[in-house]
C-alpha cells in the first residue's frame, strides 16, 4: 500500500481529526488534533493491512510565537511487516501542554515521552512513570523550550555542589591502572 493511501485511510476513519497531510520526498506527515491520538495510533497499530508495530520515535517541537498551538508531538511509525513508515504530528497548546500517552500501544514510547516531558514540559496523560529522565529531579524548567534562558536559570542548580564533590572524590582514583 502506498503511504498516501495510508494517510487517506486515516482521513477516512477520523475526518474531523486531520488538519493537514503533506508529502515530501517520499515521506508523509499527517497533522492531527490531539484529542483522538490514542484511538488513531491504536487503529494504525491494530489494522492488519497497516500494522504499524514499531514506534521509532516520539519527540516534541516548540513553535513559540510561530503557530497558534505552541507545541507539536511528533510520532515516527513503521510497519516491519509491510515496510512502510508514516509521521504523525499532533498539535498541543502552550496553555495546557498535555496529550494522551501511547505507552499502552507501544511500550517503547515510555522513554521517548519522558524525554519530551523533561525537555518541553509536555504532559503525557496516562503515562505510567512520567518523571525526569535526562535532567536531575530537582531541575527547574524545561531546557528545550524556546523561552528557556540561553545561559540556563539565574539561580545555581541545588545539586551542583554535590556533583563537584563527587567529581573531586573520583579524581583521587588512578583510572589508568
Amino acid at each position: 500500500m502506498e503511504i498516501l493511501q495510508i494517510a487517506d485511510k486515516i482521513k477516512e476513519k477520523f475526518p474531523e481529526e486531520i488538519l493537514d497531510i503533506k508529502e515530501f520526498r517520499g515521506q508523509v506527515s499527517v497533522l492531527l488534533k490531539k484529542g483522538k491520538i490514542l484511538e488513531i495510533c491504536r487503529y494504525l497499530h491494530d489494522q492488519t493491512d497497516l500494522s504499524f508495530n514499531y514506534l521509532a520515535d516520539v519527540c516534541g517541537v516548540d513553535y513559540l510565537g510561530k503557530k497558534e498551538n505552541r507545541f507539536e508531538v511528533v510520532y515516527h511509525l513503521y510497519s516491519i511487516k509491510h515496510r512502510h513508515a508514516i509521521r504523525l504530528k499532533a498539535e498541543v497548546s502552550g496553555d495546557n501542554p498535555a496529550i494522551h500517552s501511547v505507552v499502552s500501544i507501544w511500550a517503547g514510547a515510555n522513554w521517548h515521552e519522558r524525554e519530551a516531558h523533561d525537555m518541553y514540559g509536555i504532559v503525557f496523560q496516562g503515562h505510567p512513570d512520567l518523571r525526569r529522565i535526562l535532567m536531575p529531579d530537582d531541575w527547574d524548567g524545561f531546557p528545550l523550550k524556546k523561552d528557556y534562558p540561553l545561559k540556563g536559570t539565574e539561580k545555581e542548580w541545588p545539586g551542583f555542589t554535590d556533583v563537584l564533590d563527587r567529581a573531586k572524590r573520583f579524581s583521587e582514583f588512578d583510572w589508568k591502572g
